[in-house]
């Protein structure tokens, strides 16, 4: 598969600090690369150096094989952008905001009756086609918003967050949408704080923190970088702060937390983890509810390289 995306040796500063630091990667034809990253780790900026929307300091950017440029009109007009922030206007309806949005690029009437009817299909707003913005939910508003990115079929898109703040059912259209714009042949560019959305959509993922490249891979390929192999999750009311300890100190424990009831346990490489850990429980009388064994997820993961800590 040809790259759609080439970004060699990219950086961009703020004062004395380096947002972006000597980043390469590129995005291959027809995939679905996850761009992730706690706050802070240069996502947004990366993905606006991309978009010729921030100037940079040093590298080089292409894009369907053509440098990229804040002029580059024939690059653009093939690229869709969802940003997270919901950018529609209020004063006119469903169907007007992606005529509009559509009309920037396609001029033919016809074509783009077509393409409109086709977004709308594609996120599910037949029957909200002449409500305005301020008469829908949350969640139909950001697919009103993904149908104004997509609705001039771009061979490039880059989404943002797209299914912040809505509902499971929503959520739901909306991954479905983008497993269907992947199908039908778009390169797209996924970033979210949704773990579980990236192990469904993405075929590659890409880890940023602080402006540098901390992994990369498939989601197999990135779960084979973590030090835990097995995360043992134990429903037990009241747990005694004694026991905590206790089974902190056993052989091949990484870390144990006690939230809400539930006892999490990260064991490192070995055998017999679980086994272990229930002759323990029984030998102290410790009654619970539930325990069950699972292999790290790339939430996991992603705690794991970037750390536990709060970002601004």
């Amino acid at each position: 598969m040809k790259n759609i995306i080439e970004v060699k040796n990219l950086t961009k500063k703020y004062k004395n600090t380096k947002a972006i630091d000597d980043l390469s990667f590129n995005v291959k034809e027809g995939e679905i690369l996850g761009l992730l990253g706690p706050n802070g780790s240069g996502k947004s900026t990366t993905i606006n150096c991309i978009l010729s929307l921030l100037n940079f300091d040093s590298g080089i950017i292409e894009i369907f094989g053509k440098k990229m440029n804040t002029n580059a009109y024939d690059i653009k007009e093939k690229i869709g952008v969802v940003f997270q922030e919901v950018a529609v206007f209020n004063e006119l309806t469903v169907y007007e905001n992606i005529d509009y949005f559509c009309g920037l690029y396609i001029k033919d009437k016809i074509k783009r009756k077509e393409y409109i009817e086709d977004a709308i299909k594609l996120v599910g707003l037949e029957d909200f086609k002449k409500y305005y913005p301020k008469q829908l939910s949350g969640g139909l508003l950001r697919r009103l918003n993904i149908a104004c990115g997509i609705a001039h079929k771009p061979k490039l898109i880059f989404l943002d967050e797209p299914t912040v703040a809505v509902d499971p059912q929503s959520r739901n259209n909306i991954l479905d949408g983008i497993k269907k714009l992947a199908s039908e042949g778009a390169t797209i560019v996924y970033t979210t704080h949704y773990m579980e959305e990236v192990e469904i959509l993405c075929n590659r993922v890409i880890i940023l923190d602080r402006g540098k490249i901390i992994a990369s891979g498939t989601n197999e390929e990135l779960k084979l970088l973590t030090k835990i192999e097995e995360k043992v999750i134990v429903e037990i009311n009241d747990l005694d702060e004694k026991y905590i300890n206790d089974i902190k100190k056993q052989n091949n424990v990484d870390s144990v937390s006690y939230n809400d009831n539930n006892l999490v346990i990260y064991f490192k490489k070995g055998k017999n983890n679980i086994v272990s850990l229930i002759e323990y429980l029984k030998k102290e009388n410790i009654i619970y509810n539930k325990i069950y064994s699972m292999v790290p997820t790339l939430n996991d993961v992603f705690l794991e390289l970037t750390g536990k800590e709060l970002r601004d």
